[in-house]
């Protein structure tokens, strides 16, 4: 399946986990990037939370902007007003799962790029979450 993807979103939880050799998910996630080879993508509101995540390590918002170059993933900016709106309209439409405006945008990216795969360990929103227009994303596990 890796093989078969070409892009591929990502959110905070792996970025965090990816970083930090002591985090549970340190492991899954740092497989699950080695076995990928086409282009990632994130926003920055990802970086943003990531970026808090990380800081409790001295070392953490160095690594995590050397990750982010060596990796190539691209950042994108989903803060202009109308992607605001939709943003707020997802997080409210998904306020008993909840959704917060990092995934918010990460679903408003999945629809703009037409890129269904996430890697995620937000299992429990991402399942649920659909696009504006119904549609699912796909959590990336290993193969």
């Amino acid at each position: 399946m890796a093989a078969a993807l070409r892009s591929l979103l990502l959110d905070t939880g792996p970025l965090a986990a990816y970083l930090d050799r002591r985090d549970p998910a340190h492991e899954e996630v740092a497989a699950c990037l080695a076995e990928f080879s086409g282009q990632l993508h994130t926003t920055s509101a990802v970086i943003t939370e990531a970026m808090h995540f990380v800081a409790a390590d001295s070392r953490g918002p160095a690594l995590l902007a050397e990750f982010i170059t060596a990796s190539r993933t691209l950042v994108h900016d989903l803060s202009q007003p109308a992607e605001l709106r939709a943003a707020a309209a997802l997080m409210a439409k998904y306020a008993d799962t909840p959704m917060d405006y990092a995934d918010a945008t990460l679903l408003l990216l999945a629809e703009r790029l037409a890129v269904p795969d996430i890697v995620t360990l937000d299992r429990r929103g991402f399942l649920v979450y659909r696009t504006r227009k119904g549609r699912a994303v796909r959590i990336f596990n290993r193969s």
